[in-house]
């Protein structure tokens, strides 16, 4: 299999992890705050101590599953765009990198936050909110709670596949839209619904890129 139809797949599992990540957060997660500021965190040590594995298990996929797959996307899109665009592709390569790694540290934080938070609240419950709540900012420092190297690196690859037309107009533009959703994020009073539009544009834009690295003419060699 070539890298750019793995490339492909592994766009469409980066969908897919966003898909899953949405449909927790307004379901089973709707009630503890996830992805607001109106967070509730001895809500949340108190849900994962009652179902424990939940809260463990959705980091792994909406951060670490993700930041995987999207390492081979970003290699992969990088290496098609070189033939058009050479500079722009290098920098995509970077910026993607960047982010992946941001993305892959927020889950390990986010994980080892509910473990040992979980470990200390049997014998200091205040301090495990503590723990969890500062641990959690961090978290969300890194990219929980903001979406700005994402948006980057998805604005750059869009522009890239307008200029070298690697890509096809329709990716392009939701690439666009969804780059200026996460660079959006930035601006406190706009931060959840540029959250949103970020998201929900990204999944759309992640299909689009499978779909289109899937059906791309297979190159031996790449």
């Amino acid at each position: 299999m070539t890298l750019t139809r793995t490339g492909g797949i592994a766009a469409l599992i980066c969908a897919a992890t966003y898909l899953i990540g949405f449909a927790l957060l307004v379901t089973l997660l709707a009630p503890l705050g996830y992805g607001s500021n109106d967070i509730d965190p001895a809500a949340v040590l108190a849900f994962d101590a009652a179902r424990p594995g939940i809260l463990t298990a959705w980091n792994t996929v909406i951060y670490v599953v993700n930041a995987l797959a999207l390492v081979v996307l970003v290699v992969a899109l990088s290496e098609l765009q070189t033939f058009t665009t050479p500079g722009w592709a290098a920098v995509t390569r970077g910026l993607g990198l960047v982010w992946a790694t941001l993305v892959l540290g927020a889950g390990m934080i986010a994980n080892v936050a509910l473990e040992r938070a979980a470990h200390l609240s049997a014998s200091d419950p205040a301090a495990a909110v503590e723990l969890w709540t500062t641990l959690h900012a961090v978290e969300l420092g890194l990219g929980g709670g903001n979406e700005i190297a994402g948006g980057v690196w998805i604005g750059c690859v869009s522009l890239a596949g307008l200029i070298g037309k690697s890509l096809a107009r329709p990716a392009v533009y939701l690439g666009l839209l969804t780059g200026l959703g996460g660079l959006t994020t930035v601006i406190p009073s706009l931060g959840d619904a540029a959250g949103a539009i970020f998201g929900l544009g990204a999944i759309a834009w992640f299909l689009a890129i499978g779909t289109t690295l899937m059906a791309a003419p297979q190159k031996k060699g790449g």
